[in-house]
């Protein structure tokens, strides 16, 4: 019974939506186990299992950080160029100080009448777009960031929950195979009275 349990257990292709595999869930040990020569194994694949979610909870905090620092980014933009469509035709210039790098920035005039915007893309492209399609790019790319971030938070959570579940059954296994050994223990002292 034990082996069938355990294949059900290793064969388990249940995923969270972007294809992270559940962890184990051990309730029983001997379902998993039958021998305490199979514990050994079993811990150590845990612990790798647990180092696999490890590192993509890793990727996934890094990537949530990118994300929490390009979103006001985009936002911004997109607050620019609503503004810059709203205005009326014949309002004033505006000066505007824009930042080009770091530390470096620029002063500009923009003519009420502004019909398109630069935008930079990355990876040293810039290209030039309406204000309507501006707009409409700066939200896509908001949404997707907003939706792709929301995606990273819940698979944090997800994988927190996973290596706790690996970790509680690294425990159970342990303990049952402590009590295995003084099982034998207390039966081959029994013996020699």
């Amino acid at each position: 019974m034990a082996t069938t349990e355990k294949t059900e257990l290793s064969k388990d292709a249940r995923t969270n939506p972007r294809g992270i595999p559940y962890a184990p869930f051990v309730d029983r040990v001997e379902d998993y186990v039958s021998t305490r020569a199979e514990v050994e194994p079993a811990l150590k694949s845990f612990q790798e299992m647990i180092s696999k979610y490890q590192f993509m909870e890793a990727n996934n905090q890094r990537r949530a950080r990118g994300l929490r620092d390009k979103i006001p980014d985009i936002q911004k933009t997109l607050d620019t160029v609503r503004f810059l469509q709203k205005r009326e035709p014949d309002a004033d210039p505006l000066e505007a100080t824009f930042e080009l790098n770091d530390t470096l920035y620029a002063k500009a005039n923009i003519p009420a009448n502004t019909e398109e915007v630069y935008l930079w893309l990355g990876a040293n492209v810039m290209l030039a777009y309406p204000l309507s399609e501006a707009e409409t790019l700066l939200r896509s790319k908001l949404e997707a960031a907003q939706a792709s971030l929301a995606n990273c938070d819940e698979d944090l959570d997800f994988l927190r929950e996973q290596i706790t579940t690996l970790e509680v059954a690294t425990a159970r296994l342990y303990n049952w195979d402590v009590g295995q050994r003084r099982k034998e223990k207390s039966a081959g002292g029994e013996g020699d009275e």
